[in-house]
């Protein structure tokens, strides 16, 4: 009999260490989702907010066409990407933004503004072999905030600023369109949103 009851406890013991285990394991899990977790572009501007009015600006191309900053685009949105050709990254960034541009072009248009001199932008235009419009303008960067480089400011169909931050690599930028896609601010604040909603769940 004494031996069943051991035999007994060692059991449920051992469902315990393992429950344990488990418990351990699935918060290690859980940390490990959040450090993989694709992070969205960040948001550095004390000129702009989310869901305001975009400044409208008219402004003309380095081959001399005329370009409408958040004018009225027949229900298309627009992305404005702020880079420089002196910047490492935003050369590095380019290939992968005419991919988007292509890729999305059935309801976005994207504009390239820098400023500085002409002549170095035309430069780099050829390098590249862009073909997007690219506006040296120095009043868009400042109306803006613009102020770290690359930057990005996507405005949605009504004119209105949709997401925005800087842009080091092509998953920031895809953030933009998640976050205009879930209707949030940032990738970061529907994920915090998303946490808070668990914890509350857990809690009850």
């Amino acid at each position: 009999m004494s031996l069943l009851v051991v035999s007994n406890i060692l059991l449920w013991l051992t469902v315990v260490v393992l429950a344990i285990m488990n418990y351990v394991l699935l918060r290690q899990v859980g940390v490990l989702y959040e450090r993989v977790a694709p992070a969205g572009a960040l948001m550095v501007n004390r000129t702009l907010e989310v869901g305001q009015a975009a400044p409208a600006l008219e402004a003309l191309t380095l081959t001399g066409e005329r370009v409408s900053i958040a004018g009225p685009l027949g229900g298309r949105s627009q992305l404005l990407f702020f880079l420089s050709p002196d910047c490492p990254v935003c050369g590095e960034l380019t290939p992968a933004l005419m991919a988007v541009a292509r890729a999305e072009a059935e309801w976005v248009d994207v504009v390239l503004v820098s400023d500085g001199d002409e002549q170095d932008h035309a430069g780099y235009v050829s390098r590249k072999s862009i073909e997007l419009p690219y506006v040296v303008s120095e009043l868009v960067g400042k109306s803006y905030g613009v102020s770290k480089l690359p930057y990005a400011v996507l405005i949605d169909e009504n004119q209105r600023v949709s997401s925005m931050g800087i842009v080091n690599s092509r998953e920031h930028l895809d953030s933009l369109f998640e976050a205009k896609e879930r209707n949030v601010a940032s990738i970061q604040e529907y994920m915090n949103k998303r946490d808070e909603e668990r914890f509350v769940e857990v809690k009850s």
